[in-house]
């Protein structure tokens, strides 16, 4: 029992209660939001719509996922972690009942693109919160976590959507809806606002591209370097200062600015590229290999098992390791699993790859959600999260859109080239490594000369 109560402690111990309360807040309304998941199928089905109008209302559902993060992000960081999760828990449950009840296409069409927008609104007042709160040594395992519980609560929605679909498609929404309300409940129940007061000057960003030897501040607001021997003019919020006199104060344009996030945003979209393979162009290639769609629910439902059983055991594996060498190590494998499908014929070899390339997405999961929390600055975390979360949704349009072009001209090629483009971010991930760690050190400096910001608690 001593060495289960050590692993415990050491997976799970040490982390204060708002982000248990968090982690339950994202566990349930993973666990219940299913209805999106079966969309396609609710239109074809019960609303006769074609595969085009059916496609079509998908993807306005993800246009608003773009537009959510965005939205989510300000509004965290301007209005607090805790409003934002509570004003997009109840709107969704809202959309959800009138989707159920909605008959014409164009007005299902529209509440999807607004449901787009909710359910991503969360993603950055999540992450900002667990950052709020979990001291920064426990951050991975608290990203791990969060990792585990929502693929743990996607398992769970999977098998209650093919239930409920079978039974009625207006009780899958209706319960999806009640779900988000008992998440919404409880963060309103338990967890508190946790935006920092803000402190009286901006934290810089800190442009570590620039040389090996030296930092230059990249002042937050329009990207214009300035020394750290203060040559840079900033005004009395600690804003850059215009030709003209005017300062400008940091926002989410400090984030799209800011070139060493950027090109880690840009490394996450490719591993995000990387992951979308198993949900949009594998498929397609095992039907062109002559296997089942049963087959396919085998492949995936492994990649679920082995994250549910083993994600809690990988902070031990990685702690000791830099953090950019277990990112190019993930992503290494899996450019591996997916390039060995240019070789796959049958269902053994794809579920060696599906082993191969849901161990990589495993070890990429703690250091990448910590790095994005590293690099941003403290009164922009949000807006740091939400321009991170940008990558999925593009990643979602561009997977499947010039995957499927690859797949039908190139054919097995097609894994290959997967397999190099997961090359080429491991080398990234290596190259770019360094800066990112010389950005955090020098941010974590910079917090250090500043008083601790106390949280609001409203």
């Amino acid at each position: 029992m001593r060495p289960l109560r050590r692993w415990l402690d050491y997976t799970a111990g040490g982390l204060p209660a708002t982000f248990w309360y968090l982690w339950a807040g994202l566990l349930i309304n993973r666990a219940g939001a299913f209805a999106m998941l079966f969309l396609s199928l609710y239109l074809t089905s019960a609303r006769s719509a074609s595969e085009a109008v059916a496609g079509a209302v998908v993807g306005a559902y993800g246009a608003g996922g773009a537009a959510g993060v965005l939205l989510g992000g300000v509004l965290a960081d301007r209005w607090g972690r805790r409003s934002t999760l509570l004003a997009a828990h109840l709107v969704t449950a809202a959309l959800m009942v009138a989707l159920a009840f909605s008959r014409h296409l164009v007005v299902i069409a529209v509440l999807a693109a607004l449901v787009g927008v909710v359910h991503s609104m969360p993603s950055p007042a999540f992450v900002a919160a667990i950052v709020d709160v979990v001291p920064e040594q426990r951050r991975s395992r608290a990203f791990n976590l969060q990792f585990w519980a929502f693929n743990l609560g996607m398992a769970v929605a999977s098998l209650l959507a093919g239930v409920l679909a079978e039974a009625s498609f207006v009780a899958l929404f209706l319960v999806d809806a009640a779900a988000t309300l008992l998440a919404a409940a409880v963060i309103a129940w338990k967890v508190p606002e946790t935006l920092p007061s803000r402190s009286p000057r901006h934290a810089p960003i800190l442009d570590s591209f620039r040389s090996t030897r030296t930092e230059t501040v990249q002042d937050p607001g329009d990207g214009a370097p300035a020394t750290t021997a203060g040559r840079g003019r900033v005004g009395p919020d600690g804003g850059p200062v215009r030709p003209g006199g005017r300062s400008r104060r940091p926002g989410l344009h400090t984030a799209l600015t800011d070139r060493v996030f950027l090109v880690f945003v840009g490394l996450t979209f490719v591993l995000a590229v990387l992951t979308l393979q198993t949900s949009t162009i594998m498929p397609l290639a095992m039907r062109t290999d002559g296997l089942s769609p049963s087959a396919y629910g085998v492949v995936v439902a492994l990649g679920g098992v082995l994250i549910v059983l083993g994600q809690l055991f990988v902070p031990r594996l990685i702690e000791r390791h830099r953090k950019d060498h277990v990112l190019a190590v993930s992503t290494g494998l899996l450019a591996l699993g997916f390039g060995a499908l240019a070789y796959a014929d049958d269902l053994p070899v794809y579920l060696g790859a599906a082993v191969v390339w849901t161990v990589g997405s495993m070890l990429a999961a703690p250091p990448n959600a910590q790095i994005n929390a590293d690099l941003a600055p403290p009164e922009l975390r949000a807006r740091y999260q939400s321009v991170f979360y940008l990558a999925f949704p593009a990643a979602s349009f561009v997977a499947p859109t010039l995957g499927g072009v690859s797949l039908q001209y190139l054919g097995e090629r097609h894994w290959l080239i997967v397999g190099g483009l997961g090359l080429l971010a491991a080398a990234g991930h290596l190259w770019a490594g360094p800066p990112r760690e010389r950005r955090v050190a020098a941010l974590r400096r910079a917090a250090a000369e500043r008083p601790e910001p106390a949280l609001t608690g409203r």
